[in-house]
């Protein structure tokens, strides 16, 4: 995991922002912070953020929305719904909007840095996976290629070593 990571909190209370960017900063991650879902779209376009912390009340826009929003200009970055008004259906909303974790405030700092970092190593393990299976795909494509084109020398060697003398 990267402990520059850029964390992207998506908050309308201003103490919360705060609170949380000065936690992040002290354990080494880049804060990004928004204040509503116009300005976390926009923040999103400008700059790659590896996790965002969305608040599920937000004034424009609900963060189970916003979720969905953010996937469309970073499809990569790990998302957390944060409530003080948990009920059953934000819960349900969050995890259909495809929401990574789903915390409570007010917050347990130990527990919102150990599901940051499990968030994080998740996405190093995707990041991975899916290098791993590129590479793989080209390997493969590589030798389809090189087979494609190899018969046509294998044969004439076959021939060749059969009748030493058709050369």
């Amino acid at each position: 995991m990267d402990e520059n990571s850029r964390i992207l909190i998506v908050d309308d209370d201003e103490s919360i922002r705060k609170i949380l960017s000065a936690i992040l900063e002290d354990e080494g991650y880049v804060v990004e912070t928004a204040e509503n879902g116009r300005e976390a779209i926009d923040k999103s376009n400008e700059k790659i953020c590896n996790l965002a912390l969305i608040d599920v009340r937000l004034p424009d826009i609900e963060g189970v929305v916003l979720l969905a929003k953010l996937k469309e200009t970073m499809p990569r970055m790990r998302k957390i719904i944060i409530t003080g008004f948990p009920t059953v259906q934000n819960a349900i909303e969050a995890v259909n909007n495809k929401a990574d974790a789903y915390m409570l405030k007010p917050f347990d700092v130990g527990k919102i840095l150990e599901t940051i970092k499990e968030q994080l190593k998740k996405q190093l393990e995707e990041k991975e996976y899916n290098q791993n299976k590129i590479t793989e795909f080209i390997e493969t494509r590589v030798r389809e290629l090189e087979m494609k084109n190899a018969p046509k020398t294998s044969q004439k060697n076959t021939f060749s070593t059969i009748h030493p003398t058709a050369r």
